[in-house]
């Protein structure tokens, strides 16, 4: 991955703070408060600063950005702001802390309106008004916070750097993946489990994205299995499906194969057939300005042909988390279209408790001209 220097990474943050406090000053707001807790985990908070979790951000019309840390010293050598300040002065107290820092910070503010996190509970929003008195707190579903969710569907450079790494390192896993099935040191759904957190962590990775998905025959008719992964056989004969991801720098993948080992029954061979054409052919959908629900559309028309339905929507975006806005669905409104720095996954696929379960997951890029298919997801063939 291209190597980003300091100034780089301060130039990233301040450029996303900046749109934020341009909505701000557009909309009459003075500040916008970012709440980070293990209550609520709010991706705002490393996407605005980049700092991991546990704080406090709040936003000021001029974009001046104060970031109250529980973790300061953490915060001190990953973080991006203009004030950091220790919850800890606070005593963890997060209306103590947006208090203090709106009385200090306020001439940074074109008005004493305040705009709250709409994550907020109706008793804690309650506790923020009768502490701010001297402030228009204001509490919207379709207001900044809304907005900064859009500025995260279509990713910047660095975000699709990093996203490009986290598929990178997913498909050297999964091509030693097929080494283990084949050498035999891969014999059940932990060993392939355990083997994804193993791998991930020695290619540089924070974590997987999900609690990591492997179904044998016996469970792959089930669209997420539960329990994620048990002692079974992986793969054995039959369909076989893994799920799983993995977290670059905050920005994960998403990637499922099929595993189908041995003789196939013709019902087996024609549900692998029709996935993989499902894929295929929503692929070529997935481009600029094209409604997103067209893909999703196509997908269901191929399965209905053959009496088949898909139950799940053909894809999410992802980033700083395994699902993000928009969905690739029947029910994404007619004028949501790919745009040009979209991550996307396209997994379509198809469960029966006799056959066996099919999906094939790719996250696929929108770019100016088309698409750039980011991880490299396969059905796999084993005698």
């Amino acid at each position: 991955m291209k190597e980003y220097t300091q100034d780089q990474m301060k130039s990233i943050y301040e450029a996303r703070r900046a749109r934020i406090a341009a909505y701000l000053t557009e909309n009459g707001i003075g500040a916008a408060v970012y709440i980070d807790s293990e209550e609520h985990r709010d991706p705002a908070i490393p996407y605005l600063t980049g700092h991991n979790c546990d704080a406090i951000v709040i936003i000021f019309s001029d974009g001046f950005t104060y970031l109250i840390a529980w973790d300061e010293i953490l915060a001190k050598k990953i973080a991006f702001c203009d004030k950091l300040v220790p919850y800890t002065r606070y005593k963890n107290k997060d209306i103590d802390a947006v208090r203090a820092i709106l009385n200090v910070g306020y001439t940074h503010g074109v008005n004493s309106k305040v705009e709250l996190p709409p994550y907020l509970t109706y008793p804690q929003y309650l506790h923020f008004i009768d502490a701010l008195k001297n402030y228009d707190c204001r509490c919207k579903e379709d207001g900044v916070h809304k907005f900064t969710v859009e500025c995260r569907v279509c990713k910047d450079e660095y975000e699709v750097e990093c996203t490009r790494e986290a598929a990178r390192i997913g498909d050297l896993i999964v091509d030693k993946i097929e080494e283990g099935i084949k050498d035999g040191s891969i014999k059940t759904e932990t060993d392939v489990a355990l083997f994804i957190e193993r791998e991930c962590r020695a290619h540089g990775c924070e974590r997987t994205g999900f609690d990591t998905l492997a179904a044998g025959p016996e469970r792959s008719f089930a669209i997420h299995a539960f329990p994620g992964y048990t002692n079974a056989p992986w793969p054995a004969k039959g369909l076989s499906i893994l799920d799983f991801g993995v977290v670059y720098k905050g920005y994960t993948s998403d990637q499922t194969i099929t595993v189908a080992k041995g003789r196939l029954t013709p019902e087996q061979k024609k549900q692998l057939t029709l996935v993989q054409k499902a894929y295929d052919e929503c692929l070529k959908l997935y481009v600029p300005d094209r409604a997103i629900q067209d893909a999703a559309k196509r997908a269901d028309l191929i399965f209905a042909a053959e009496k088949r339905k898909m139950p799940h929507t053909l894809g999410h975006g992802i980033g700083l988390e395994i699902h993000e806005y928009p969905r690739v669905s029947t029910k994404t409104p007619s004028d949501v279209l790919f745009k040009s720095g979209m991550i996307l996954t396209l997994e379509p696929g198809l469960y029966d408790e006799t056959i066996g379960g099919t999906r094939l997951e790719n996250d696929i890029l929108i770019t100016e001209t088309g698409h750039e298919v980011l991880t490299k997801s396969r059905i796999i063939y084993i005698k």
